[in-house]
């Protein structure tokens, strides 16, 4: 019964988290048509680098500490009291925010030379510009995660979700109006103007739970200090993960023209199956376990954190695998055209094939993290990513040399997955029987034959439509979309044919949710 829940709620997740990725995709398609993989693109992500950074330090641990705290008051029946400590932690945040923009702003300079050394001057300039246009959105991006925040907290979890979408349907009209008016500048100001729309369309349904705003700053709440208490092992720990975007952009910034914006493109495509479903799944999951972990309910959590595992490692090795096998055709098919050339593809098909190593363990280490989260552990995760930012660090100097910007994406896998093991090995420690060795190596065997089958269908089907369908946008669509639709049906058929117990409760929980939907429209036709 559980699982249908989260299901049902990792479903609405989902739909809507691939409304936003699907505008996000074509937010970087059409930045990717104007603009390319050139310096000014460079410049521009380059800019959003700093305050994108801050934001997920401040606002995004916000988010994740404001779940277990709030929960906890309402378990205690003091909903009034946790709306009182939201309200205290929104100011507080707010107040911050603004105070580190104002700084960002006049230090501007100074942050572009330490993020891209290898700039050269107007390619500096422009970064410095477009960095004071874009630093507001450090406070906007802010409030609306932890709105975000609030709204999962109370179960909610259509209109966060949706949010995203919002965001990037204003960046893509901001690209097509104010960009083609005034170049990469427009851009930077649709960016902005995107995430105050994130927020501004989550509050009704904040005012509708019961929040409001009061000018109130009492940070010697007990519930605003646990919350900043909480906080902060989480703001260190987000600040050592963001370090890896810091490495790969100081570091491209010394490899040829293009390199930072390739990696950009490339990183998009492999975070779209971690947001569609992974992420999803996550959020869905985390207030139950933070329920049942303040309950000592520790089986229901172990339970539920070795079947969503497996359903990760299900759904994003065979999504892996495919994006290796057609990473080619899949960048063609989205990006080139206009300023974005041959060039920028094998560069983005590139970084795309090193960014797959990693995608397992990318997805796996979301919900790892949180279910520390859950348990009001958070300095384990924090100590454990210290030695992944050294270790991507020193990979990413000894690769970069002979793979170029794809020793920075192969670094970033590589410590995403060594990441993994470690946060397993930690987590087991509260949770025995997450990792049984026996138990693992037969599932991921099977997941990888299947995988192979996959990868096998996908290119022979990729290979004969090649041959067949006519060049131009319409033929490569037929062709990607040919050879997706062969390696899905191969895999999901040596999945049952190796009866792996998940793709069987896939199944039943679809029929129910199915059922369900179903009994739900009788009803309302009655």
């Amino acid at each position: 019964m559980v699982w249908r829940l989260f299901f049902q709620a990792t479903l609405l997740i989902a739909v809507l988290n691939l409304l936003s990725r699907f505008l996000g995709l074509g937010r970087e398609i059409v930045i990717a048509h104007q603009f390319g993989a050139t310096f000014v693109t460079d410049a521009y992500l380059v800019a959003l680098t700093i305050p994108s950074l801050l934001f997920m330090v401040f606002s995004q641990a916000l988010a994740t500490v404001v779940v277990p705290v709030f929960t906890e008051y309402k378990a205690r029946n003091e909903v009034a009291e946790a709306w009182r400590v939201s309200a205290n932690v929104a100011n507080l945040l707010l107040l911050a925010l603004a105070a580190v923009t104002a700084l960002g702003i006049l230090a501007a300079p100074m942050l572009v030379r330490l993020i891209a050394p290898g700039f050269d001057v107007p390619a500096t300039d422009l970064a410095v510009t477009l960095t004071r246009i874009m630093f507001p959105l450090l406070v906007f991006s802010g409030l609306a995660t932890v709105f975000n925040g609030f709204l999962n907290a109370n179960n909610i979890f259509g209109i966060p979700a949706f949010s995203g979408a919002v965001n990037n349907l204003v960046i893509i009209a901001g690209a097509l109006t104010l960009g083609s008016l005034y170049g990469i500048q427009g851009l930077a100001y649709g960016t902005v103007l995107g995430m105050v729309a994130a927020g501004l369309v989550q509050l009704p349904s904040l005012y509708r739970t019961g929040f409001r705003f009061r000018p109130v700053l009492n940070w010697r709440h007990p519930g605003v200090r646990k919350v900043f208490h909480l906080m902060l092992p989480i703001t260190v720990g987000i600040a050592i993960s963001q370090l890896y975007i810091l490495i790969d952009r100081v570091l491209a910034s010394l490899l040829v023209e293009g390199s930072i914006a390739a990696l950009n493109f490339g990183n998009r495509l492999i975070q779209l199956p971690v947001s569609l479903f992974v992420l999803a799944l996550s959020t869905a999951v985390f207030p139950t376990l933070t329920t049942w972990a303040a309950e000592g309910r520790e089986q229901e959590v172990l339970s539920t954190m070795r079947r969503a595992l497996r359903i990760i490692v299900l759904s994003t090795v065979p999504a892996a695998v495919g994006l290796m096998v057609l990473r080619h055709p899949v960048v063609q098919l989205l990006f080139e055209r206009g300023a974005f050339d041959e060039r920028a593809t094998a560069m983005t098909a590139f970084a795309v094939l090193f960014y797959s190593v990693g995608l397992v363990g990318l997805a796996a280490n979301i919900l790892l993290t949180r279910a520390f989260y859950a348990f009001q552990d958070t300095r384990t995760p924090v100590k454990l990513l210290v030695v992944n930012v050294v270790l991507n660090l020193v990979l990413s100097l000894a690769l970069m040399g002979p793979l170029q910007l794809g020793g920075l994406a192969l670094a970033s896998s590589l410590a995403a997955l060594v990441n993994t093991v470690l946060l397993v090995r930690f987590l087991e420690r509260r949770l025995p029987g997450l990792w049984r060795p026996a138990e693992w190596f037969r599932f991921g065997a099977g997941v990888l034959t299947a995988s192979g089958l996959m990868a096998v269908a996908a290119y022979a089907a990729d290979a004969a439509l090649a041959g067949l369908v006519s060049p131009g946008t319409a033929g490569l669509a037929l062709r990607v979309g040919g050879a997706i639709t062969a390696g899905v049906a191969v895999y999901t058929a040596a999945c049952l044919l190796l009866r792996l117990e998940e793709i069987g409760f896939l199944f039943q929980v679809a029929r129910d949710l199915g059922s369900g939907f179903l009994r739900n429209i009788t009803r309302c036709g009655r």
